[in-house]
């Protein structure tokens, strides 16, 4: 259910383990440079000349080694920048060791292989990425194909590293596996929601409350409901102002619906709570979100409008953030095109901040927590970037949290489960209520 994704730091530490280290890493770069060529002839068979950008340290010799092996095979494989000819360009310039803005003499080169009509095949990862946040300080390779060693990068999977690396392949070296900061989230994580059971009833299958819909945003707090339903909880309840209250009645059947004035006793039937879809701003929302974090002990899930203007609190409950970049930014006191520069650091800091787990939704999405393995569901689905579907992701995650899945572990659920659902909806036209009714055959 997780794959490990390394840091810099942690694949040096994997070669350095590697029997007769360092006197063996000739080998090792042996089998990098011959894993290259021949992903890049497998990948694109029919290309002739092959220019391969090499820089002066391990990365460059990984190159020069694949260079060789093309020429092997019968292919013109120049040690060059000059790759304006070339069918294929191979990126080896920087490895894992980068780190920063790239010098301008490697600044220009990059620029020549993105401004080149070749297809690009990058050694480990591209070059102006770095390997351990997927940031980008400067001009980065936007690779076809990355054939990485050992096992994925953090730089391979989240953004904007993720969207330079095209795709990736991972050639095994024998180095041996071993623990990372941060793990890829896989369809397996699924096995650890609750089922039903013979002996469940209504409320032990999952009790949901939803808390939001104030006029005119009705419909996110309906999404959430019918999501919750969808992700298998068996009862949910929707809470919203009672100017709302005829909308919802009309809209949704199976949600038991109430007004805010009865949050607080709904709230005692309710095995998790999601405030947010569609709350507004008013005094009175802020209000009923701080005495919710106040005085419930259940988990709560903080959405849209209940992140806003949300400051530190000693707060009863284990709550979940699922944020996009801009409601981010705002909580930690940066821009949202910060955020999406540096989303790893963004995610971490919040979750570090308020105590809390945070889900940065995204094509990365993150999941951290307070002295816990970062963890990041890969979405991949077009579909999603559509207004509602964020309420959907919320329902989905309440429902698993009243089913008793851990916080950090029901968000990584609930984000893979949406992405899987997201991917079985055609690119164009869909729209969030789609996604609801792909959710039972998803899990």
């Amino acid at each position: 259910m997780f794959e490990p994704l390394y840091t810099a730091a942690e694949m040096r530490a994997a070669e350095e383990r590697y029997p007769g280290f360092p006197e063996s890493a000739p080998e090792l770069m042996e089998k990098a440079g011959t894993a290259v060529a021949r992903e890049a002839l497998a990948a694109f068979p029919d290309a002739r000349r092959f220019a391969v950008v090499c820089g002066e340290g391990a990365n460059g010799g990984d190159g020069r080694i694949a260079a060789r092996e093309l020429r092997a095979a019968g292919r013109d494989a120049v040690e060059t920048t000059a790759v304006e000819q070339a069918d294929v360009i191979v990126d080896a310039l920087f490895g894992t060791g980068f780190r920063g803005d790239p010098r301008p003499d490697a600044a220009a080169a990059i620029e020549r292989i993105n401004a080149a009509r070749a297809s690009v095949v990058a050694v480990d990862l591209p070059s102006g990425i770095d390997a351990s946040t997927g940031e980008a300080a400067g001009a980065a390779v936007r690779a076809d194909l990355t054939v990485t060693f050992h096992g994925q990068k953090l730089g391979l999977v989240i953004a904007p590293g993720r969207f330079h690396a095209g795709a990736v392949v991972i050639a095994d070296l024998g180095l041996e596996e071993a623990e990372s900061e941060a793990a890829l989230v896989t369809p397996a994580i699924l096995d650890l929601v609750p089922r039903k059971q013979e002996h469940d009833n209504k409320y032990s299958a999952g009790s949901v409350l939803i808390v939001g819909g104030a006029p005119g945003l009705t419909g996110a707090a309906c999404l959430a409901a019918e999501a919750a339903f969808r992700a298998d909880a068996g009862y949910v309840a929707v809470a919203v102002p009672e100017a709302s209250l005829a909308v919802i009645e009309t809209r949704l059947l199976e949600p038991v619906k109430l007004t805010w004035a009865s949050v607080f006793e709904a709230a005692a039937k309710a095995g998790a709570v999601a405030v947010g879809p569609g709350l507004g701003r008013s005094a009175e929302a802020k209000r009923l979100v701080g005495r919710i974090l106040a005085e419930l002990e259940q988990p709560v899930v903080l959405d849209a409008d209940a992140l806003h203007e949300l400051a530190p609190g000693d707060w009863r409950a284990p709550v979940v953030f699922t944020p996009h970049a801009g409601e981010l930014g705002r909580l930690i006191g940066e821009s949202s095109d910060w955020v999406s520069a540096h989303r790893l650091e963004a995610a971490r800091r919040a979750a570090d901040r308020f105590d809390c787990v945070c889900l940065l939704k995204g094509a990365d999405t993150i999941v951290t927590a307070p002295g816990a393995r970062t963890l990041v569901c890969p979405i991949e689905a077009p579909a999603l970037a559509t207004a509602g579907t964020g309420d959907v992701l919320t329902g989905v995650l309440t429902a698993f949290l009243a089913k008793g899945l851990e916080p950090r572990l029901a968000a990584a659920a609930a984000a893979t489960a949406h992405g899987l659902a997201g991917r079985t909806l055609p690119e164009r036209g869909a729209v969030a209520s789609d996604l609801i009714v792909a959710l039972p055959l998803i899990l």
